[in-house]
């Protein structure tokens, strides 16, 4: 699993194999040509970019490496250190920038690190541009200036303090801090560590705060899963906390666990914010094609209405754009309040989680257990491209009486289930997730679909 993976939102590859100096130096060298090809610099004279990093121990080189290709190719760069993901997204907008630059592998392990490009909206750039930055990658002509051209790079230090109050004015701090909630945080050693400990400080919580240091020495495998938890789980119910909560290195994903001790699933963490902000106010929510159908339920319950798009934080933040949406995300732990950050944000999710605690009087595992409970099931399987689309056009004909969504491969939905297949867009695969109240009736479901998919594909 050495391959440098360039997909959508960037480049990700293994230190000291496929992810050196002089690779990450030739993308962002594409990633300056891009923009000079692109648009007219906001500030009239030249390209400004933001640029934040994730606490892996490789970080810093990565960051040199690509500052080093922006500076020559005449890039103003900004750099923010250590920040989380959602932190650079909102940097961008907040200095005016032109792009910004995420020097991350997000749940990846330790050994892994790469380059996460973000639009002038704080957003990942649109299937389009990002071939387009691949295009010039692999033409790996950089446009390099001349001496007067240069602009020495600065730093800036706003980013957590910024982070931290525009979420505290989107809740009733002096409401949540009467609880004096007790939470245990698990930051994975990662970009997270200051500027969530300072965010439930701030809130009046008592903060028992696991893996605490920013030095990107991972515990354990950094992505926010169950079997990944168990020390955070073991924790609160030594605490008697009110509540646990996990990041992933770069902050962007959080997942929960009750005051019980029991991991209750990325999916709930949209499930119950969509809860707090669309009883307040009825609206749009937008979720990919894959999220679960609890943010539908919650959304049914309060009078609004659910938006699908494709698979991707950016084509979410679109749609929640299109649709002046109130709230978004995606099921893997991914909160979006494009009010605050254009993208998932860890520290929105846990705010908005307290609030909801706060204001219902209401214990975590009794908030969960008033949410229709479903299970997903996934599956993946090698597939081309071609036979992809094949496939998807088989099970569109087949399931024509269904109610039927082709934004993304091809979701399928009946009255107490859905399966959503679509094709990768960096490896030939095709992923299959099914969910239902039941795992016996999910499997079910994908055994329809996969039979459909077998006999197109000379398999059945």
């Amino acid at each position: 699993m050495d391959a440098l993976m360039i997909g959508i939102s960037g480049m990700r590859g293994t230190i000291g194999a496929t992810l050196t100096p002089e690779a990450v130096s030739r993308m962002a060298a594409a990633f300056a040509r891009y923009l000079k090809e692109s648009a007219r610099p906001l500030n009239g004279s030249h390209f400004r970019v933001v640029f934040g990093r994730d606490s892996r121990p490789s970080g810093p080189f990565v960051r040199d490496a690509a500052a080093a290709a922006l500076c020559a190719s005449g890039i103003e760069v900004i750099d923010l250190d250590i920040v989380t993901t959602p932190g650079v997204a909102m940097m961008v907008r907040h200095t005016q920038a032109d792009a910004g630059i995420v020097a991350t592998a997000s749940h990846n392990p330790i050994q892994w690190n790469g380059l996460k490009f973000l639009t002038s909206e704080g957003i990942a750039p649109p299937p389009q541009a990002a071939a387009r930055i691949r295009a010039l990658y692999d033409e790996n002509q950089p446009q390099y200036v001349r001496i007067d051209q240069i602009i020495p790079p600065s730093r800036n230090s706003e980013t957590h303090a910024l982070h931290v109050k525009r979420v505290l004015d989107r809740v009733d701090v002096l409401g949540i801090s009467t609880k004096r909630f007790k939470v245990v945080l698990d930051s994975v050693n990662g970009a997270g560590c200051v500027s969530s400990a300072t965010l439930l400080s701030k809130l009046g919580c008592q903060v028992v705060h696991l893996n605490n240091t920013p030095n990107g020495r991972f515990p354990h495998e950094p992505e926010p899963t169950e079997a990944n938890l168990t020390d955070l789980a073991a924790e609160v119910k030594r605490q008697r906390a009110s509540i646990g909560f996990a990041q992933d290195p770069d902050a962007d994903r959080l997942a929960i666990v009750d005051e019980n001790g029991r991991y209750i699933g990325e999916e709930y963490s949209l499930a119950l914010c969509a809860k707090l902000v669309l009883s307040k106010k009825p609206g749009v929510a937008v979720a990919n094609l894959s999220t679960s159908r609890m943010i539908d339920d919650i959304a049914q319950q309060y009078g609004s209405r659910v938006v699908r798009t494709p698979v991707g934080e950016a084509n979410v933040v679109q749609g929640m754009l299109a649709n002046d949406a109130i709230i978004g995300g995606e099921g893997n732990g991914g909160v979006i309040d494009a009010r605050i950050v254009p993208g998932r944000d860890s520290l929105v999710g846990m705010a908005y989680v307290l609030q909801l605690m706060a204001e219902t009087g209401k214990p975590l595992s009794q908030l969960v257990a008033e949410i229709p409970a479903y299970t997903i099931v996934k599956t993946k399987f090698e597939c081309r491209r071609e036979d992809a689309d094949r496939a998807v056009a088989a099970l569109k004909e087949h399931f024509a009486k269904e109610k039927v969504d082709t934004q993304d491969g091809i979701r399928i939905d009946w009255d107490q289930a859905w399966v959503h297949a679509r094709p990768s867009n960096t490896e030939p695969i095709m992923r299959i997730i099914a969910e239902a109240p039941d795992e016996a009736t999910a499997q079910q479901r994908i055994t329809e679909v996969r039979a459909v998919v077998d006999k197109v594909l000379g398999k059945a």
